[in-house]
């Protein structure tokens, strides 16, 4: 069947465990996790997927993340994904989330932060490339067009975020 996901509704509420495939075609809700890397400078990590990958190939995303499995919370989903992809175990703070319309299908993105310290070992089959940018090098690469689009949505409400909370932005 592929991998399980919980389809919600529009209050995130809990329908019914679907594949991952079958939410995608038919355009149901279903829950992603995602983590924000910063280093201990305030730099937060970049990375472009594989040209190969089967979503967004090529794209750049400050993100990393993928689907929240049926039984799984958003922080342990977006603990699992940094475990998997970047080879950090660590426990994402979460910031919020949010119903991204998506330019796949529509989702409910949960995103998280988390401050890494020691080495990272990317996943060459999630990541191609990575960098720690600054934050103007950041606010400056999101307006790439080979950014992908959900990435700059949560960009966007991230910034206003810490605007309202009166951190600032890049």
């Amino acid at each position: 069947m592929g991998e399980l996901v919980e389809r919600v509704d529009e209050q995130d509420e809990l329908l019914a465990v679907v594949s991952r495939g079958e939410a995608i075609r038919r355009g149901w809700l279903h829950r992603i996790a995602t983590v924000v890397c910063r280093d201990p400078t305030g730099r937060t990590l970049v990375h472009r997927r594989p040209h190969d990958a089967s979503r967004f190939p090529g794209g750049f995303n400050w993100m990393l993340g993928g689907a929240v499995e049926a039984g799984e919370s958003y922080a342990e989903a977006a603990a699992r994904e940094l475990a998997e992809e970047l080879g950090v175990r660590a426990r994402p703070a979460f910031v919020f989330k949010f119903r991204c319309a998506g330019a796949i299908s529509p989702y409910w993105l949960g995103l998280h932060e988390v401050v890494v310290t020691g080495p990272v070992r990317p996943d060459p089959e999630e990541i191609a490339w990575h960098d720690w940018l600054t934050e103007p090098e950041l606010g400056e690469l999101v307006r790439h067009e080979a950014f992908v689009p959900d990435a700059r949505e949560a960009f966007d409400r991230y910034l206003a975020a810490r605007r309202d909370a009166g951190q600032g932005g890049p």
